[in-house]
């Protein structure tokens, strides 16, 4: 018997190779990675030949000559990517956005070699110490399954500079939503699409929460690939199900993307439950569509016992601002989130207010990300840079593994308790476009507007150092 309702087949933008195709083999990949890397970030010419097995890699030239990867990156760090390029979201139900390569366009942006963030400009950022020590799990979940994961995963860690986590070491664990196996992938129809375009996805997760804690151990669990894009009480009972296979499994954190409408079944009872583990940081987005009305807020960041996780502009030389499509707002069915104080809740007539905390999301200041699967159009992105609150989600579930101070954590209530010199304010930006505050009665202009203090777009700020998780 079919479960599903109201599928729908993706729209799907024709894709398009920049340059040469990539080499195919791991082993070649990891090296023409290594070497374009270098070349990149250091100016000088990287130039790599075609692999033995075949096949030619695109290539970057000298800097003085135009290198592309290199003008990318200064774009990031300025956060004027965005003037030349484009965004789209990369799948209905979850709140990635990838870079295309122009405005309008839904091809995405190809590079030779990473140009956006990496775990380095990260840290920087953040203010983190130079060692990571933890070996705690983060938990990531996502829909439907990426065949190339793991290859791709090794190819970013290998680009970073990274330590190497594989299923072989037991670093990297593969698990279905009920704690099996995962399934086969989908090899044809929408099913296929919707998989090649939430890789993306799911490569930023594992991307992200190596690059806050690159010594930690990571899980990836499926649901069905169908919860990438209906949005009913099947997709957020599977998410559930998931959370409670990563607690079983040891997760110290847990990440999840993606958002849902809030209904009765999904704000109660077991759905609920499943979403509250005392001594597990659960971290979801706030989602890419600004103010959210003041009356609910997407599935599950709206829940009192999750961090929910909102975004900012984060340009290298520059103070920090609130992305201005960073979800904010309140949950009506909720008096506060665990430990948020009267002070929060104010802003939404004493209601549950979003969001927590903040992490970079802005494409035009993005994360580096490498993805290869590409089951149904034949074209790999490789080396793309992409934002979203799916890129602050895992980012910050894996600060809270990294620090490891998890015991009293139910929801954001540890971070309410930190003192202020563990997060960096932001005080400027607005994510007024698609609905304004002043519109709302009862709505305080904060869930709008960053400031001083908490706000909606980036709770109590971004983090500096570990000492609030």
């Amino acid at each position: 018997m079919d479960r599903r309702r109201g599928r729908t087949a993706l729209r799907r933008g024709v894709r398009a190779v920049v340059g040469n195709r990539r080499a195919t083999g791991g082993a070649a990949v990891l090296l023409v990675v290594s070497a374009l890397l270098t070349g990149a970030l250091s100016g000088t010419q990287a130039v790599a030949a075609a692999p033995a097995g075949g096949g030619t890699v695109r290539t970057a030239v000298a800097a003085d000559g135009g290198d592309p990867v290199v003008r990318l990156r200064q774009e990031v760090r300025a956060g004027s990517l965005l003037d030349t390029h484009g965004a789209r979201a990369v799948c209905p139900r979850c709140a990635a956005q990838i870079v295309t390569e122009k405005k309008g366009s839904d091809t995405p942006l190809h590079a030779s070699a990473p140009a956006g963030y990496g775990p380095q400009d990260l840290a920087k950022a953040y203010g983190l110490p130079a060692k990571s020590k933890s070996t705690a799990t983060v938990a990531i979940i996502d829909a439907g399954v990426d065949a190339n994961l793991a290859s791709d995963l090794a190819a970013y860690r290998a680009a970073f500079g990274l330590p190497a986590c594989d299923t072989a070491s037991g670093c990297l664990t593969l698990k279905n939503y009920t704690g099996g196996k995962q399934p086969a992938p989908q090899k044809s129809g929408p099913g296929a699409a919707l998989e090649e375009d939430v890789a993306v996805e799911t490569s930023l997760d594992l991307d992200a929460a190596s690059a806050a804690c690159p010594t930690c151990h990571l899980l990836e669990i499926s649901v069905p690939w169908q919860d990438g894009e209906d949005d009913n009480d099947v997709s957020t009972g599977d998410f559930a199900k998931a959370v409670d296979t990563a607690v079983a499994a040891g997760a110290s954190a847990v990440s999840i993307s993606y958002g849902y409408t809030a209904d009765v079944t999904n704000t109660s009872g077991a759905s609920l439950k499943s979403l509250r583990h005392k001594g597990v940081a659960i971290t979801a987005s706030t989602g890419d569509s600004g103010f959210n009305g003041g009356i609910h807020q997407a599935w599950p960041s709206n829940l009192p016992s999750v961090t929910a996780v909102g975004g900012v502009t984060l340009p290298a030389d520059g103070p920090a601002t609130g992305w201005w499509a960073a979800g904010s707002g309140c949950e009506t069915d909720f008096t506060a989130a665990t430990g948020q104080p009267a002070a929060v809740t104010a802003a939404c007539g004493h209601h549950r207010a979003a969001a927590d905390v903040s992490a970079d999301a802005d494409p035009a200041t993005g994360l580096a990300v490498y993805d290869t699967y590409a089951p149904s159009s034949g074209e790999p992105v490789d080396w793309t840079i992409v934002g979203g609150t799916s890129a602050s989600a895992p980012y910050i579930a894996g600060l809270y593994a990294r620090a490891g101070h998890l015991s009293a954590v139910q929801g954001p209530n540890t971070l309410y308790q930190a003192p202020a010199s563990d997060f960096t304010d932001v005080t400027g930006g607005t994510n007024e476009d698609y609905r304004q505050c002043a519109d709302y009665p009862g709505i305080r202009a904060s869930l709008c507007t960053a400031g001083p203090g908490w706000d909606g777009l980036t709770g109590i700020g971004m983090p500096h150092g570990l000492g609030a998780f």
